[in-house]
């Protein structure tokens, strides 16, 4: 289960808002073991295209350096899909190398500015998705 805060939830739909048509993707990144998605990360999408997403190698580099100098991991990676359900597609499985993420897909298609807006959380190991339970949550207990 993602455990969330309402905050963190809401920046991540707003960034997918916000790059719509284009595809959204970024990070959210926690303390190393803990499983808590702490400080959101958007990213710039490379291929700047509704239909993929891309991290720029440079900028994934230097947030990984960070995150490693701050003691911490990817506790979520997310994206939009700008014109399909908030569900992986084969290539973003073929992308999915972090197995202690969390796989965050927010949907955009059919929706106006208001939403509803489809918010989906996804583990993805050796190619096998499960779907799994989002808590939302005003902060960590």
């Amino acid at each position: 289960m993602l455990t969330i805060t309402q905050a963190l939830h809401d920046q991540i739909v707003a960034h997918a808002r916000q790059d719509h048509p284009d595809e959204a993707c970024g990070v959210v990144a926690g303390p190393v073991g803990s499983g808590r998605p702490e400080r959101f990360i958007p990213m710039l999408n490379a291929a700047r295209s509704p239909t993929f997403y891309e991290f720029d190698s440079g900028d994934l580099l230097k947030l990984y350096r960070e995150m490693d100098d701050r003691d911490e991991e990817p506790v979520v990676i997310y994206h939009s899909h700008t014109a399909t359900e908030a569900y992986p597609s084969r290539t973003d499985i073929s992308y999915a190398n972090e197995p202690g993420a969390h796989y965050v897909l927010v949907s955009t298609a059919d929706t106006d500015d208001a939403g509803p807006f489809q918010f989906r959380s996804f583990r993805i190991v050796d190619g096998e998705v499960t779907e799994e339970e989002v808590k939302i949550v005003e902060a960590y207990g």
